[in-house]
């Protein structure tokens, strides 16, 4: 769960990929850096945004549990695709719906983009990532005071994609965490799922001893494909993943 003070996106300022097109788009809380193939519409974009977050705001309106919940709920079955989305990735991961939101609407901008013609996207939203790559492309991992904030590196290729790569800590940022995780990565096709489990996984860790429980719960989560925590100085991980 994200609360709405702004903070600067610091880490930004280190991306290079000077072979495509970048665009930041701000809608109240969402705050995208949008990485594509060729220049976007951002009036177009700007207005999809605002089309999901609509869809969203509207649900809470009808049920604020959908805003405040930190334990799954049961949504209407006529309820916007994004809020039944949210609602069975906060299901699989036993937390609140709106763990899932950073990644969600990263997701549907990214799949908005791509049937569009874009043929390369990369959707960043707080720290939350939905990519379509064409060739492999290279995410530094940032965990606040932790002696692996931005050494360690994670190569995405192209065949993996499209993915989403969600993140949650407790030391870095301002998202609701009750454990100690400098930061919880998750993998996924579904960015959804991986926000909310990455929030799950982040939660379960407060002393080093947790790591392991911590991994073993994201493995349990059906569409989860890999996994990476940091606490201080320490580091587990599961799954396919390419560490340079």
């Amino acid at each position: 769960m994200k609360s709405d003070k702004y903070q600067k996106r610091f880490y930004r300022e280190w991306v290079k990929a000077p072979d495509l097109c970048h665009a930041q788009i701000m809608v109240q809380e969402t705050d995208m850096h949008i990485l594509t193939d060729k220049p976007i519409d951002e009036n177009s974009v700007e207005e999809r945004i605002r089309f999901y977050r609509r869809q969203i705001e509207s649900y809470i309106q009808k049920d604020r549990r959908f805003l405040t919940s930190l334990k799954p709920i049961a949504v209407e079955l006529k309820a916007p695709l994004i809020v039944r989305t949210m609602a069975a990735a906060a299901q699989k991961a036993n937390v609140g719906p709106m763990a899932a939101v950073a990644g969600v609407l990263a997701q549907r901008i990214g799949s908005h983009l791509l049937k569009k013609g874009y043929e390369e996207v990369v959707i960043e939203n707080g720290g939350d990532i939905f990519l379509k790559i064409k060739k492999p492309r290279v995410i530094a991992l940032y965990a606040g005071k932790s002696k692996f904030s931005r050494k360690l590196r994670v190569k995405i290729k192209p065949q993996d994609s499209p993915l989403g790569i969600c993140t949650s800590s407790s030391t870095v940022g301002h998202s609701l965490s009750f454990g100690q995780a400098d930061a919880a990565v998750i993998f996924s096709k579904n960015a959804s799922l991986a926000d909310a489990v990455a929030t799950a996984s982040a939660n379960r860790v407060k002393k080093k001893k947790d790591l392991s429980a911590a991994i073993s719960f994201a493995r349990t989560v059906k569409g989860v494909t890999a996994a990476l925590i940091i606490y201080k100085n320490n580091l587990a991980s599961w799954g396919k993943i390419e560490f340079i």
